[in-house]
C-alpha cells in the first residue's frame, strides 16, 4: 500500500479488539495448509454492492504435524461492527465451525479427523458479501465497488503456530501462501468487473454477464464492480494492461497512468525477474484516502505515477516474493518504495542523513503491532527510512552486487515467503563486507 501519511485514529486500538486464540508452537516449521485451490461462485445485486453464493477450498498438509483444524480469515469483517459483519459464512461443510474470533475476522473450523502429512481435504460454505459505503480497499464510492480481501482465506500455520493477527487499517496484516483461484461473478452487464487473473465473459440471464476469472499461483484475489471506463494496452514484454477509471477521471489522466503501468512493469521485471502473470488491472479513483493498494494482477490507485509504480512493485515484493505483512511489513513496503526510486531514477543520496529516531524501540523491522501503536511514524520509518537503508546497502556492497542480490533473492524465494533473516543472510553472502554493523546502524533486526 502507498500511504499519503494519513492514518486511522482507530489504528492504535486494534490490538485491543477481539481475543486472539492461543496456539501452541508447531514443532514442524513447514508452512501449512498449502496448495490451496479456491472455487467461488457469486452473483451480485443490481449495483454490485452485495454478492451471494458459494465458496469451497481444497488444501493439503505438507507438515509432519497433523492439522486438526484450519482457520479462515474473514478480513473485511473489520469494516463491520462485530458481530454485525459484512462477510457472512454459513452452512459449512467439511468441518465444524466455532464462533468467530479476533474481532470477527477469524473462523476456526475443526476437521472431522486429523489431516496428516501428504493428505488433502476440502471445506465449503455459503458466502455473503455486503460492500460498505466509502472509497476504501473494501468499500463503495457512489456507483463503484472495490472488493479487496473479501473472500475468506486460509490462515497460515508455521513454526510460530497459527497466525491470527488482527486486521490493521494502517497497513496490511495479510500472510498468504500461493494458491489457485477460479471465481465466477454473475453481474449486471452494465457493470464491469476488473479482477485478479484472466477473465472471460459469457452471457448470463437477461441483462446479465458471467465473468469467470482464473488466477493460478497467486496469494490473494480481489475485484471491483461498477460502470468503469476501460482502456487496454500491452507491454513490450507481452503483458496485457487494463486501466479502469471512474467517471470523474479524465481520459488523458488514464492514458498517462497506462504509460506508467506499462513502463513500470517492464522496468521491475528487468530488475527482479519476468512477471509471471499475463494481465494486470489498474483501477483508478482519486477518492482513495490511502493512495494505492496492491493485489495480485490488480491494483487500486489515485492518479499518481509514483503511487502506481509502487503498487506494481508490490507485484514482486509481496505478490511473488511473499512475506508476513503483519510481522515484517518492511519486507514488502521498503522494497516496493526502493523499486519505485529505481524506476524514477532516484539514487537516495544522503537520504539517511534525515533519519531521526523517535525512541530506542523504533526500528525499520518492527511489526504492525508496533506501528499501530505509533501510527504517525509508520510511513516515515518503514517506507522512508526503509528504502534509504536499501539505498545504503547498495552503496555498501556496490551497485552490481545489489542488482544481483535482488534478482537472485527474488528467484530463490519466487512464489515463496521471505523473512528478514533470509534477506540478511542473502545480502551477507553477496559481499565480502561484514554487514553486522550495517544492520545495527539501520535498525533491521531478525
Amino acid at each position: 500500500m502507498l500511504r499519503r501519511m494519513l492514518f486511522s485514529a482507530a489504528a492504535a486500538a486494534l490490538l485491543l479488539l477481539g481475543g486472539v486464540p492461543s496456539a501452541a508452537l508447531a514443532a514442524d516449521a513447514t508452512r501449512t495448509p498449502a496448495t490451496a485451490v479456491y472455487t467461488v461462485t457469486l452473483a451480485s445485486n443490481a449495483s454490485g454492492s452485495t454478492w451471494t453464493g458459494h465458496q469451497s477450498v481444497s488444501f493439503g498438509n505438507p507438515s509432519a504435524d497433523p492439522l486438526t483444524e484450519v482457520y479462515l480469515r474473514l478480513w473485511d469483517n473489520y469494516h463491520g461492527s462485530c458481530p454485525s459483519t459484512p462477510i457472512t459464512v454459513t452452512n459449512v461443510t467439511g468441518g465444524t465451525p466455532a464462533p468467530l474470533s479476533v474481532n470477527c475476522t477469524a473462523l476456526k473450523i475443526t476437521l472431522p479427523s486429523p489431516l496428516n502429512q501428504g493428505q488433502s481435504t476440502s471445506i465449503g460454505f455459503d458466502l455473503s458479501i455486503v460492500v460498505p459505503s466509502g472509497a476504501d480497499r473494501f468499500g463503495r464510492d457512489g456507483s463503484y465497488n472495490f472488493i479487496g480481501n473479501a473472500l475468506p482465506v486460509l490462515a497460515v500455520r508455521d513454526g510460530n503456530g497459527w497466525h491470527l493477527d488482527p486486521y490493521t487499517n494502517n497497513g496490511e496484516a495479510f500472510y498468504q501462501l500461493i494458491s489457485d483461484y477460479t471465481v465466477t461473478l454473475d453481474h449486471p452487464t452494465s457493470l464491469l468487473v476488473p479482477a485478479t487473473g484472466t477473465s472471460v465473459d459469457t452471457p448470463g440471464a437477461s441483462g446479465r454477464t458471467v465473468t469467470t476469472a482464473t488466477a493460478s499461483k497467486v496469494r490473494e484475489f480481489a475485484w471491483a464492480a461498477g460502470p468503469f471506463v476501460k482502456t487496454t494496452s500491452t507491454t513490450t514484454t507481452g503483458v496485457t494492461v487494463n486501466v479502469y477509471r471512474v467517471s470523474s477521471i479524465s481520459s488523458s489522466s488514464a492514458a498517462s497512468m497506462m504509460t506508467t503501468a506499462k513502463n513500470a512493469l517492464v522496468a521491475h521485471a528487468g530488475r527482479f525477474g519476468a512477471f509471471p502473470y499475463g494481465e494486470v488491472d489498474a483501477v483508478l479513483d482519486n477518492n482513495f484516502w490511502f493512495g494505492g493498494m496492491e493485489y495480485p494482477g490488480f491494483v487500486l490507485d489515485v492518479i499518481s505515477s509514483t503511487a502506481l509504480a509502487h503498487e506494481l512493485a508490490h507485484q514482486w515484493w509481496y505478490g511473488i516474493v511473499g512475506d508476513d505483512e503483519y510481522n515484517s511489513p518492511w519486507l514488502d513496503e521498503s522494497f516496493a518504495d526502493y523499486a519505485t526510486d529505481l524506476y524514477n531514477g532516484i539514487s537516495g543520496t544522503n537520504c539517511w542523513n534525515s533519519v531521526s529516531w523517535q525512541s530506542s524501540a523504533e526500528k525499520i523491522s518492527n511489526s504492525m503491532a508496533y506501528w499501530d501503536a505509533h501510527s504517525g511514524r509508520y510511513g516515515t520509518v518503514v517506507y522512508g527510512y526503509g528504502k534509504c537503508a536499501l539505498h545504503d546497502l547498495r552503496r555498501a556492497i556496490g551497485t552490481t552486487a545489489m542488482q544481483n542480490l535482488l534478482k537472485d533473492y527474488a528467484a530463490s524465494h519466487w512464489l515463496g515467503v521471505s523473512t528478514t533473516a533470509d534477506f540478511k543472510a542473502a545480502a551477507q553472502a553477496a559481499t565480502s563486507v561484514n554487514l553486522s554493523s550495517f544492520w545495527t546502524a539501520h535498525r533491521i533486526d531478525g
